[in-house]
């Protein structure tokens, strides 16, 4: 029997399939652009239709007998379709600012802790109710023609089966979902001005929404009988496949947002959340719930510099038969004394501030580009050590982390994350945790495995654990004491 796990991200999608001894059999991905201006962030949800039949095609030409594929999906960026699920409007990611004031007057309308206190979020205009609002008020031809607002997994879930349904940690990331009633807010839909009905049926993590129309067997390959299970946000499905189920550890998502995803054994005090404005997520253990510290350019900031500063040594590194970031790597050592705020697209947890843009600090004319490519590389980490010390007294409690991602790949990221952190990091041999995760909850759905336990038994394997070394560590920290300061030092001048 073969099982997929269909992965949409914020850069493209991956479709990995598995069979039931937990073997990783094949892999398909394709990446899509961004589109938009420099005051607009945008996807467009047809071209990610078109890549993930892309990957779903390259897998079924060799694997012809999948029995079941989860969907996970990025968060908050939702489509409005008509009733078919063709895109009427292109899709606003996280960190389109579109949705500000919309945001604001929801704010003063409910109040901002009541807000939190039913959605699980602090309010933020990244959430998909806001940027709602915003289509209908500007766009109100948009919005009178639609007949579903679909989130990514949902909006492929339907394409797929034909039915409309949406996992609980995904539809948290609307800022409309109840946490503990587990179920959309009317009280806030109705502050919001937006039709319920348009939105799709709210499900446990890891149910079966259908199996695959004829139409689309006939153009995907896969089997009418395939079973397409809604999964989660794929912050949580990382979790999953990294076999994170209770509060004694955590998930390093190092991919192109940097993540850190703790566990709760209930939602904490949301007071205490609100001051680093972190959501609440149900988890797919019933009861169980985890929050995102996370930071927007983890991976895309790594990206950006080898992109954009490092030309040079990407020929150099062809040149040598290694990647450019093995290259880079090898050609500096940490702790650098830099300091680089990694808020190149804007601010994540714990300050969710939009503005807030990135900086590099400490240069001089003996600067090489391997210290400033590893100095972005502490800049990320910095920033987690900065969540950590907003969510200590939320009631975390993780002492190792989990690393997944395709940072997860780099020795020296792991270690140099291990000795800023403080604590053990173990990488897993599959980077693509979410997939993992995706397949874990689809064998369960399948048959393959009896429960979560047993998924996790098969299909997450370490690989390597780095251990903090106290020396480095307090170097680490002599610098990050001026790390802390550059935030609110610059913020003011930008």
């Amino acid at each position: 029997m073969q099982i997929g796990g269909l992965d949409i991200g914020t850069t493209g999608c991956k479709l990995t399939v598995f069979n039931e001894t937990g073997e990783r059999l094949g892999k398909a991905y394709r990446e899509y652009p961004v589109t938009g201006t420099s005051g607009s962030r945008e996807r467009d949800a047809g071209v990610i239709l078109d890549s993930v039949w892309k990957v779903i095609k390259e897998m079924t030409a060799v694997y012809s007998d999948i029995a079941g594929m989860g969907v996970t999906s990025f968060g908050e960026t939702f489509v409005m379709t008509d009733r078919a699920g063709n895109p009427l409007y292109p899709s606003m990611l996280y960190t389109d600012p579109r949705g500000r004031e919309q945001c604001g007057r929801l704010c003063r309308d409910i109040g901002e802790e009541k807000l939190a206190e039913i959605s699980g979020t602090s309010p933020h205009e990244m959430y998909s109710i806001s940027k709602i609002m915003w289509v209908k008020e500007n766009r109100p031809d948009v919005y009178a023609k639609a007949e579903h607002i679909l989130l990514m997994e949902d909006f492929v879930v339907f394409r797929l089966t034909g039915q409309a349904k949406i996992d609980y940690s995904l539809a948290a990331r609307t800022m409309g979902f109840d946490i503990r009633k587990l179920k959309w807010s009317r009280e806030l839909f109705d502050a919001a001005g937006v039709d319920l009905s348009l939105m799709s049926e709210t499900v446990p993590s890891g149910s079966v929404a259908g199996t695959v129309l004829k139409s689309v067997a006939a153009e995907t390959g896969l089997n009418e009988n395939t079973k397409i299970v809604c999964i989660s946000h794929d912050q949580v499905a990382a979790a999953v496949g990294a076999g994170v189920f209770d509060p004694d550890s955590a998930v390093d998502g190092a991919g192109t947002v940097q993540c850190i995803t703790p566990v709760y054994d209930g939602i904490p005090d949301m007071k205490v959340m609100a001051r680093g404005k972190y959501a609440v997520i149900p988890y797919v253990v019933p009861g169980k719930y985890v929050c995102y510290a996370f930071s927007n350019t983890g991976g895309e900031l790594i990206r950006w510099f080898t992109d954009t500063l490092a030309k040079k040594e990407k020929e150099e590194a062809k040149a040598a038969g290694i990647t450019v970031n093995e290259f880079l790597e090898s050609r500096s050592e940490s702790p650098t004394g830099l300091l680089v705020l990694p808020h190149f697209a804007g601010a994540g947890t714990p300050y969710m501030d939009t503005g807030s843009r990135g900086v590099i600090a400490g240069l001089t004319t003996a600067s090489t580009a391997a210290d400033i490519y590893r100095g972005c590389m502490e800049g990320v980490v910095y920033e987690m050590l900065v969540n950590m010390e907003y969510l200590k007294d939320s009631g975390i409690r993780f002492r190792r982390l989990f690393a997944t991602g395709g940072g997860a790949r780099s020795a020296v990221w792991m270690q140099m994350k291990a000795d800023i952190l403080n604590m053990p990091v173990t990488s897993l041999l599959t980077a693509d945790a979410g997939t993992v995760g995706s397949a874990m909850l689809t064998g369960i759905a399948a048959g393959c495995f009896k429960d979560l336990p047993e998924a996790a038994g098969v299909m997450v394997r370490e690989d390597r654990t780095f251990e903090p070394d106290s020396e480095r560590h307090s170097r680490y920290m002599d610098i990050y004491g001026r790390y802390r300061e550059i935030y609110p030092s610059i913020r003011k001048l930008m």
